[in-house]
C-alpha cells in the first residue's frame, strides 16, 4: 500500500509549481482550482519551447489561479492578470515542444512584455487549447494510446517519498547538501514504497483509478537548480550516474516514472489516499 503525499501541478511550463490538496484526475494530467498542469508555456519569437534549462528565472515565476485569472509573480514586476476566460480572438500560433508541433493560442503583447521582463529575454506565452490533443508517444506503453499538454512527454510524473531520501542520503555521505522534492518536478509523490520500487510498478489503484508508470524519466541540469532562488548550483546527476544510469534509455540517468491514466479519468485525486501498488513481476 502506497500512500499519496504530494500532488503538484505546473500551470506555466517549467515556471514554478502549485501544491494542492485535491486535483481531479484527467488523461492529459492533473487538474485543480480551474487550471490544468503545463497549461501554459513560454516560447521564442518563432514558437521554441523555454525551459529552465535556458533560463533558470523561471522558477521565480509563480502563477496561481485568483478567481476567473490567473495571477503571475515574479521578482521586481507587478503582478500580472491573465483572464482564464477563453477568446475565441486569440490568434493561432504554431509552437515546437522537442519533436511535436502544436497550435497553441497565443496570450498578447502585453503578456508577452511581461514575461519578457521577468525572464530578461524576449519571449511570449502561448495556452493550450481546449479541443486540441497532443497524443502521447506509444512505444512505452504497449501501443496503449494517451494525451497530454505541455509536458515533455506524459501526462504524469511520479516519484517515491523514499527514492529521494536514498539520493539524499548519498549526497550527505558526499558532503554535499540534501535537496527538497521540487527540484525534480513530480506531480504525484507517494510514501510506503521501497527506494525506486516505482520503477517496478505496474499499477497504482485506488476505487476505479488507475495510474500506470510507463517509461523512465531521465533527468536533465534542471535539479541543479534551486527552486526558491533560481540560481543554479552543485548537479546532482554525478552522484546519479553512479546508480542510477538506465541502459534502456541509452544510459539515461533516471529517477522517477512518467505515467498515463488507465482509468478514472474525472475522478479525484487527494492527499492522504491510499494507493494498491501492483507490481510488474
Amino acid at each position: 500500500m502506497a500512500t499519496l503525499t504530494q500532488l503538484l501541478l505546473y500551470p506555466i511550463k517549467s515556471c514554478a509549481g502549485m501544491a494542492v490538496a485535491s486535483a481531479t484526475l484527467l488523461e492529459s494530467g492533473l487538474m485543480a482550482e480551474g487550471v490544468h498542469d503545463r497549461e501554459w508555456m513560454l516560447v521564442t519569437d518563432d514558437g521554441q519551447f523555454l525551459t529552465q534549462r535556458e533560463h533558470p528565472r523561471m522558477a521565480l515565476i509563480h502563477p496561481r489561479p485568483d478567481g476567473d485569472a490567473l495571477r503571475m509573480r515574479a521578482p521586481a514586476q507587478e503582478d500580472l492578470l491573465l483572464p482564464l476566460a477563453w477568446s475565441d480572438a486569440a490568434p493561432v500560433r504554431t509552437v515546437r515542444i522537442w519533436d511535436d508541433l502544436v497550435d497553441a493560442l497565443d496570450c498578447g503583447d502585453a503578456t508577452a512584455a511581461w514575461f519578457s521582463a521577468a525572464l530578461g529575454a524576449r519571449c511570449r506565452l502561448v495556452r493550450f487549447p481546449r479541443s486540441a490533443v497532443r497524443p502521447t508517444s506509444v512505444k512505452w506503453t504497449s501501443g496503449v494510446p494517451s494525451q497530454t499538454r505541455f509536458s515533455d512527454g506524459y501526462p504524469l510524473l511520479l516519484i517515491g517519498q523514499a527514492s529521494l531520501d536514498d539520493l539524499n542520503a548519498r549526497l550527505r555521505a558526499a558532503g554535499r547538501a540534501a535537496l527538497p522534492m521540487d527540484r525534480f518536478r513530480p506531480n504525484l509523490v507517494v510514501d510506503g514504497i521501497d527506494a525506486y520500487e516505482e520503477d517496478y510498478i505496474a499499477q497504482l489503484s485506488a476505487g476505479g483509478i488507475a495510474i500506470r508508470p510507463v517509461k523512465p524519466c531521465a533527468r536533465c541540469p534542471i535539479p541543479a537548480i534551486d527552486q526558491a532562488t533560481g540560481i543554479p548550483g552543485p548537479d546532482p546527476l554525478d552522484i546519479l550516474q553512479s546508480y542510477r544510469a538506465n541502459p534502456r534509455l541509452d544510459g539515461g540517468i533516471c529517477l522517477g516514472m512518467n505515467c498515463i491514466v488507465g482509468a478514472g479519468a474525472g475522478q479525484l485525486l487527494h492527499t492522504g489516499l491510499e494507493l494498491d501498488v501492483d507490481l510488474a513481476f
